[in-house]
């Protein structure tokens, strides 16, 4: 995919990420459809986009948030005020009557989860659906790391562990079995979820298909979704939850950056003052590498630099990258893709600063809604 962009970059300081609201918005019009479209429910998974200044715009569209801590449940609470869904690993008992208080639904991974905290849900005067995470243990995923089906998984109840006659109080089911995949692997996953667990759906109100789906891609097969959300809801008469972070958000921001300095050590080397470790961890941890708005592979363009940071991390890098003409410093580069798991998952590592926060709205232009210092990084020693 090929990013270009109308927006102008050079009076903004950096690091700093820009959220385009414009291509938020298309992003959240392609997911209302679904909704629309088929009476499933939509929600924000803000373990990948928490930029809770566009909540009261992605409320608009969508139907709440699904969290995986009470920080995260408390934040969907307090800044979008729709639904909000929780589900962790385990849950500490300390953090549950807060959890109650802010979540719709709460996810358990075990059967000795649910056990352990049934009693309080149903003392507690507000209403809260209860289902379990089940682990169909048949995934696509290449990467180990992002794989919550692989072998010896801790997310989920496989079908060996399931509990048919501990099912009283559970009215969903739920499975996360997908990372930036296409609706043909959740047509392949869902002949699993129901061969295994079809039987107990049928004793269901709900059933969440989870996230990674990557629904605002240009080649996602939206068809293909809708069919798979007709025939789970027609088939068990639930309803249909999908739990979509990265698609939220995909391609809608970027990592804008400063060259600070160019130097030679068999190649040509670029410092920028921004961090893979510190900003954008996915690229180290995913790992991948993300495009530069104007730039081209190694050797495709005349002059290629290995793109690093100013940090005393030796494999603080970011990639190989060529350019028509050779960098300077003081010379602006922009990073794409970079809403989604970079502001969640960004660190003060060696006492870098983090990149402001800017929003672009076409009416008012660019807001920084927020910027950060020195006692950002010392409050967290």
């Amino acid at each position: 995919m090929k990013f270009e962009t109308d927006l102008d970059f050079r009076n903004l300081s950096t690091p700093c990420y820009v959220v385009d609201e414009r291509l938020l918005i298309k992003n959240l019009e392609i997911l209302k459809s679904i909704e629309e479209r088929t009476e499933a429910k939509v929600l924000l998974a803000t373990k990948a986009f928490s930029m809770y200044k566009t909540f009261p715009l992605i409320g608009r569209y969508l139907s709440g948030v699904t969290s995986s801590s009470l920080h995260e449940a408390r934040l969907g609470y307090e800044e979008m005020g729709k639904e909000v869904h929780i589900y962790a690993a385990a849950y500490r008992e300390d953090d549950f009557e807060e959890i109650m208080n802010y979540s719709n639904h709460i996810i358990f991974n075990s059967f000795k989860q649910w056990r352990k905290f049934k009693e309080r849900i149903r003392q507690y005067p507000k209403k809260i659906s209860c289902g379990l995470r089940i682990n169909p243990g048949y995934a696509e995923v290449a990467t180990e790391l992002y794989n919550p089906c692989a072998p010896h998984s801790r997310m989920g109840i496989t079908i060996e562990d399931f509990e048919a006659d501990s099912l009283e109080g559970i009215e969903g089911l739920h499975f996360h079995a997908m990372c930036e995949q296409n609706s043909d692997t959740l047509e392949r996953i869902l002949e699993v979820v129901e061969e295994k667990f079809g039987p107990y759906m049928h004793q269901m109100k709900w059933i969440n298909f989870g996230g990674g789906h990557h629904i605002t891609r240009e080649d996602y097969d939206l068809e293909k979704l809708i069919t798979c959300i007709q025939h789970i809801q027609n088939t068990y008469n639930v309803q249909v939850y999908l739990e979509p972070g990265e698609a939220v958000a995909l391609n809608t921001g970027y990592l804008v950056t400063t060259v600070l300095e160019t130097m030679k050590n068999g190649i040509d080397i670029a410092i920028l003052d921004t961090s893979a470790t510190c900003h954008m961890p996915d690229v180290l941890e995913m790992p991948y590498r993300p495009q530069i708005i104007g730039a081209g592979e190694p050797g495709e363009k005349a002059y290629t630099y290995r793109l690093g940071s100013a940090t005393c991390l030796s494999g603080d890098v970011i990639g190989d990258y060529s350019f028509d003409v050779p960098l300077e410093e003081g010379q602006r580069l922009v990073f794409c893709d970079m809403a989604i798991y970079s502001m969640v998952k960004n660190n003060t590592f060696n006492g870098i600063n983090l990149p402001d926060i800017v929003l672009y709205k076409e009416d008012t232009g660019f807001e920084i809604v927020k910027s950060f210092g020195y006692e950002d990084f010392k409050r967290r020693l």
